[in-house]
């Protein structure tokens, strides 16, 4: 008679899955959307105020937009065509995809007259059933009321993300990068999109020059303190072409190496809030002008180390959280006026033409 108690395998089979260290972002997305979503970087030609000049010039020491969209140094294509080849791209690269996020990733995506983003976002929505929904990075310092006011209406149709280039906690940090904004901005902004019905995200620079592992960990209790729903951590890393870049050329600074790297993002993880989306565990850039540090490139099997770390350490994301801890007083910082002025204005800003897919790109007057 066969016994009826299961082989090793079979329980094997039935035992229950190893919990998750954090709260990835694709696990997030499966479980909004039903399957795979995949974001598609747009690169609709904005600007920011610290490179126009609004508050300041030369943009963030560490961003040259050649890291993330190599286009902004070639021909522009429209967002239409932009939104196109990256779907057929991933569909080769993934198979079956359930649908599209229409990701407005390069400069800040909000820094431009409202009917002017409402034609961008609308465009980028119409293209194909397959875009489920919108990511807009920016900046804390760029998203007045009106700005505020219609992502909101987006929200109501779709599904949007509103990314803030966050970077860190310390004005001290934001004023080394020239990102011409301090935290009370950040702090401003959360107050004016909590309770509107889209998810925010915090972007997070860990390593940066001067900051401490005290001020990094300080960072991530801000985050529970700032009420956002989900959070991008990168190291910072240094790319040819940018003041950052040239520091680690002449050998002025040291980045992060990676088992510090590792060790810091874990820490940090364990101070956010649990149910915190993690969007991405570390950046990189391509290769032809990514400085260093080279071991930001092995993007797989870092996040596969800083996996099994934390199963070692027996971390989860948010084990360390404390909910009653409260933040130094920050004083909420509004839009500054140039940016509202520019934002408010009836011109267009200086971006690609969008009018079709088929037109040559090139800049407004």
């Amino acid at each position: 008679m066969l016994s009826s108690c299961p082989t090793t395998h079979d329980i094997g089979s039935l035992a229950p899955p190893a919990p998750e260290r954090f709260r990835a972002f694709g696990a997030a997305l499966r479980e909004r959307f039903g399957g795979r979503v995949q974001r598609v970087s747009i690169d609709a030609g904005f600007t920011c105020p610290n490179v126009d000049g609004a508050v300041a010039r030369g943009g963030c020491n560490f961003c040259d937009n050649r890291s993330f969209s190599p286009s902004r140094r070639v021909r522009l294509a429209a967002v239409a065509d932009q939104l196109t080849r990256g779907m057929a791209s991933l569909r080769k690269r993934y198979g079956r995809v359930t649908g599209f996020i229409a990701y407005f990733q390069p400069a800040t995506n909000t820094y431009a007259p409202v009917e002017q983003l409402e034609e961008v976002y609308r465009l980028a929505l119409s293209q194909s059933p397959e875009v489920v929904g919108l990511a807009i990075g920016t900046r804390p310092d760029c998203v007045p009321d009106d700005v505020l006011d219609l992502i909101e209406s987006l929200a109501a149709e779709t599904y949007v993300s509103l990314e803030f280039g966050m970077q860190s906690r310390h004005d001290e940090t934001l004023a080394w990068m020239n990102r011409a904004h301090r935290h009370g901005h950040m702090v401003d902004a959360m107050n004016r999109c909590r309770e509107r019905p889209f998810e925010t995200c915090a972007h997070v620079i860990l390593g940066c020059p001067g900051e401490t592992h005290d001020q990094m960990m300080h960072t991530a209790r801000s985050i529970g303190v700032l009420g956002v729903d989900a959070v991008k951590l990168h190291n910072l890393y240094a790319v040819r072409g940018t003041p950052l870049g040239d520091q680690v050329l002449a050998g002025e600074l040291r980045l992060m190496d990676r088992a510090e790297y590792i060790r810091t993002l874990i820490d940090f993880l364990r101070l956010i809030p649990p149910g915190v989306i993690v969007e991405r565990v570390s950046g990189d850039a391509p290769p032809d002008y990514l400085i260093e540090p080279r071991w930001c490139l092995e993007k797989a099997s870092l996040r596969r180390d800083v996996e099994a770390e934390m199963v070692r350490a027996d971390a989860f994301q948010g084990d360390r959280y404390d909910p009653a801890w409260v933040d130094q007083p920050v004083t909420p910082l509004a839009t500054p006026d140039e940016i509202s002025a520019r934002i408010g204005s009836r011109g267009r800003l200086p971006v690609i033409k969008l009018q079709a897919a088929q037109d040559t790109p090139s800049n407004g007057g």
